[in-house]
This record gives structure tokens, C-alpha cells and sequence, in this order.
């Protein structure tokens, strides 16, 4: 169960239901995606979806009910191109920043797709990167960067300048092999997927370690390359649990209490493109279609304001979205430190 306070309101999850597959595979652009790894909005609910196969990079723009404005970005190592874009956050001035494993850089973009500016450079220095990934704005604005490469996290102001860094390589707590995704709560609470060490670590905002959540495996509160994790208002923790195919869902504790596998139906795109070929329509009827509604290395998750979950269902070239059910109480009401008092509902 999911329970946090914020002043005097206390959200109680009572469970998620599916809620729609967003996206199509397609390699010529357009109203598709092909591998799409991260997902991020603007103050206008526009999607920004972050394609990244080799020679086919892009950032399509469109909104939850599939409505497709236009996408942007080009394959290269030019100002305003990516070559092996890891992540995309949004800051609060509507402002794109994407990392770029392999320029070791991060880009920005307007939300029309122009180019910006770009700070970065590759190296172990403090503020230099290494194969950048996970972006996360703290709510004051300033960016937190996953320094995969190095091993660490570095926090950033908006425009570059290094303000606090922490992390090596290692497997004692508060050390790093291979880190990868990073969300921060709404006390700005940092936690990110370790994914070499198979559990995803909980900071403050100044890097001090908290607890780590999850081991080695694939059995319920185990993980394998975990890539992403998000952290709803009610506190409740996500996990793109990339190498079991599968996102799970841990309570502000750290106790497991629920997983996805995938329940995808036909997007409004997908749709489109079958109906437009009433062959290939007749021939899906006539396979065993059950091993596609499953997630295939989701590689991200998000989630946004109405506890909607965005994960990046990579390998099956889609979102898929579920959404949070949670009832509100005043903080009065439940003891939150006593487990006796929660009402648990799967």
C-alpha cells in the first residue's frame, strides 16, 4: 500500500488498472516509434517520446490521445543532432534536455524542436560526464545527471554549472556499477536504478544514502538491470525491471507490493495501419497474439500529475499506461507509522 502525507492529505493507493497503448513501430518517422526508451511532457500534456535506434534517432511529439504534431532531431554529433540519446526531462520553463551517451553531453531544445545549446564534456573531472543517462529536475530547477560512465551522480544548475556530486564504483551503499534511470519525490528525495548492482537506491537531496530496494533475481521484489524508476505523490516506487520484462511497484518503504507485465490492446496508430490492410488484418486474427500484450525490455517509466504510469515499452516499440487508483483521507485519520493501521488492497 501506498501512504504519504503532504500537509493534511494522505493518499491511499487501492490499485491500477490498465489504461491504453500509445505508438506504433515504424522506422520512417511519422505518426511511429522505433525503440523508444524515455518519455517526458510540458506544461501543455504534449508527449516528448525518445526514439534511439542506430541511424534512426528522433523525438515525436504528440499528445495522450494520439493526436501526432511533428518530431525533430536528426542521427549525428552536430549541434542539435543525437547519436545514442539515453533520456529527456522537461524543466519548468518548457525546455528539452536530452543526454547523449555517446557526445557525453546534454542538449536542448525547445518544445518546437530548436536547438538551444549544449553543455558537456567527456571526461572524470568534476562536471566533465561519461556516457551520460537519467535526467531529473529538482523543484527548485536544477538538474540532476546520472554520470553512468563515472559511476556517480552530478547535479547541475539549468545551464551547467556543477553544484554537488556524489558516488563510485562499487556495491557498498551509496556506490554505483553502471547507474542508469532517476526520479526524484516530492521532498526532492533522490533515487536511482543501480543497474549492475540490482536495486535502486534512495538519497536526499545532497546524496546521503537512505536504504536500497530490491536484489538479484526475478522472483516478486527482485530485479535484473533495472533501467528506470519514477515516484508517484503517494510515494509509491516504480521500477522498469528491464531484464525481467516487467515494471514492479514497491511501497515508500522499499516492500514490494505489485508488478506489470503488460496488458497492451491495439493504440489508435496501430489500429490505423491495420485497417488500411484488411490482409494483414485477416492474418493477425489467425495468430496467437498473447505474447505481444507483454512488456520486452522497458527500458523507462514515468509518472505524471494524475499518477498516470508511462512505460517505455522498448522492444515492443510503444507506451504502455496504466493508471494509479487512490482515494484521499486527512492525515488524522491513519497512523502512518503504524503498518497495523494500513488498508492494503492489491
Amino acid at each position: 500500500m501506498s501512504i504519504a502525507a503532504k500537509g493534511k492529505e494522505v493518499y491511499i493507493r487501492v490499485g491500477h488498472r490498465f489504461s491504453k497503448s500509445i505508438g506504433a513501430y515504424g522506422v520512417l518517422g511519422g505518426r511511429s516509434f522505433d525503440c523508444p526508451v524515455d518519455v517526458a511532457w510540458d506544461s501543455n500534456e504534449r508527449l516528448y517520446v525518445l526514439n534511439r535506434p542506430e541511424g534512426n534517432v528522433r523525438i515525436t511529439v504528440l499528445d495522450f490521445e494520439e493526436q501526432y504534431y511533428h518530431e525533430f532531431v536528426r542521427p549525428g554529433t552536430q549541434d542539435g543532432q543525437l547519436t545514442w540519446p539515453s533520456c529527456i526531462a522537461v524543466d519548468p520553463d518548457d525546455v528539452l534536455y536530452v543526454s547523449d551517451q555517446h557526445t557525453h553531453r546534454i542538449s536542448l531544445f525547445s518544445t518546437e524542436g530548436t536547438f538551444l545549446g549544449k553543455w558537456g564534456t567527456e571526461g572524470s573531472a568534476d562536471g566533465e560526464l561519461k556516457e551520460p543517462s537519467g535526467l531529473a529536475f529538482d523543484t527548485s530547477g536544477d538538474l540532476y545527471v546520472v554520470d553512468t560512465g563515472n559511476n556517480r551522480v552530478q547535479k547541475f544548475s539549468k545551464d551547467g554549472r556543477l553544484l554537488l556530486k556524489w558516488g563510485s564504483k562499487g556495491s557498498d551503499d551509496g556506490q554505483f556499477d553502471m547507474p542508469w534511470g532517476i526520479a526524484l519525490d516530492q521532498e526532492n528525495n533522490v533515487y536511482v536504478a543501480d543497474w549492475h548492482n540490482d536495486r535502486i537506491q534512495k538519497f536526499t537531496a545532497e546524496g546521503e544514502f537512505l536504504m536500497a530496494v530490491g536484489s538479484s533475481g526475478s522472483g516478486d521484489g527482485q530485479l535484473q538491470r533495472p533501467a528506470g524508476v519514477a515516484i508517484d505523490r503517494g510515494g509509491d516506487i516504480y521500477v522498469a525491471d528491464w531484464g525481467n520484462d516487467r515494471v514492479q511497484v514497491f511501497d515508500p518503504k522499499g516492500t514490494y507490493q505489485l508488478k506489470f507485465t503488460g496488458d497492451a490492446m491495439l493504440s489508435k496508430w496501430a489500429l490505423e495501419i491495420l485497417l488500411a490492410d484488411p490482409a494483414f488484418l485477416r492474418e493477425r486474427h489467425r495468430a496467437t497474439l498473447e505474447p505481444e500484450r507483454r512488456l520486452w525490455h522497458p527500458s523507462s517509466v514515468k509518472v505524471d500529475s494524475h499518477d498516470r504510469i508511462f512505460i517505455s515499452d522498448t522492444n515492443r516499440h510503444r507506451l504502455q499506461v496504466y493508471e494509479k487508483e487512490s482515494v484521499t483521507v486527512d492525515a488524522e485519520w491513519i497512523d502512518i507509522e503504524n503498518p497495523l493501521r494500513e488498508i492494503q488492497e492489491r
